[in-house]
């Protein structure tokens, strides 16, 4: 079956949206919309460079806890966007560690410090470490790994699956990256203004009891994901035992901030029956 609620996205403001749920088995419940339409990410792109990151530091290529970035930063402090630096500039704002500046710059110099550690070119990496491995023929990065990614419905969904049961990764490392980092610090969501505590684990946003927030009303606090200033996201909700991502070619606005908690939480009313 598929389920119903997808078809809300036809209601959105934008040109075009396309949208889809997977079980952790890899069940696609459905999609609504191209699914096989690729559609820059945004940060979205971040969640696939964290895997990366993840899968080089199970390879021994480098430690979450080694320097990196700014001074007295590690690798740690640039996938939990407490590294200091600024949002969109090479420069440090604040110390590492005390408060949860979401920035580009970080995960770009996540991205250099993979590159020479692993003597192989951040986008080609990726490539090898995980979209290729998890079929993912339609997904490309073609610039920054804080926004440069390219992607279809059907290979995040992909992705999705593997988030929730993991085959690239030990699952302590996955559960290690969808744990709070750094608990208590406070920072700015964007889009959603300042959050005390504003939690995040390493590369994935984790909902907890944010307010507002991009997903639903019902989702679960263990809610991980991440959404795109390209009008995308990516959700998984443990407790409801699915993934849900949406890609659209509208910029995030009020329009996403209106429509994407009620679509969220039609998906997950609807999950029971589609179990």
């Amino acid at each position: 079956m598929s389920l119903q609620s997808l078809a809300l996205i036809e209601n959105w403001p934008v040109p075009t949206a396309a949208a889809g749920v997977v079980r952790a088995d890899g069940t696609v419940l459905g999609t609504h919309g191209p699914a096989g339409r690729r559609f820059p990410l945004a940060s979205v792109t971040k969640p696939l460079a964290a895997y990366a990151a993840l899968v080089a530091y199970e390879e021994g290529a480098i430690e979450l806890d080694e320097p990196a970035g700014p001074p007295g930063a590690t690798v740690r402090h640039l996938l939990a966007h407490t590294s200091g630096l600024a949002f969109d500039e090479h420069r440090v704002t604040a110390p590492p560690g005390q408060r949860r500046l979401y920035s580009n710059a970080g995960f770009e110099q996540l991205g250099d410090h993979l590159a020479k550690a692993t003597e192989i070119p951040f986008a080609d990496y990726l490539h090898q470490a995980v979209l290729a491995p998890l079929g993912m023929s339609s997904t490309s990065l073609q610039g920054s790994p804080a926004k440069d990614g390219v992607s279809t419905v059907t290979d995040l969904l992909l992705f999705a699956a593997e988030l929730q049961a993991p085959r690239l990764l030990d699952p302590r490392t996955v559960a290690e990256a969808m744990t709070v980092q750094f608990p208590g610090t406070k920072g700015v969501l964007p889009g959603y203004g300042h959050q005390n505590p504003n939690d995040w684990g390493l590369g994935f946003e984790i909902r907890d009891s944010k307010s507002p927030h991009w997903t639903g009303s019902s989702s679960s606090p263990r809610t991980f994901g991440h959404f795109g200033q390209s009008g995308t996201f990516l959700w998984i909700d443990p407790v409801a035992g699915a993934g849900c991502v949406a890609l659209t070619d509208r910029a995030f606005g009020e329009w996403a901030v209106g429509a994407w908690p009620g679509f969220t939480d039609a998906v997950l009313a609807e999950l029971p029956s589609a179990a």
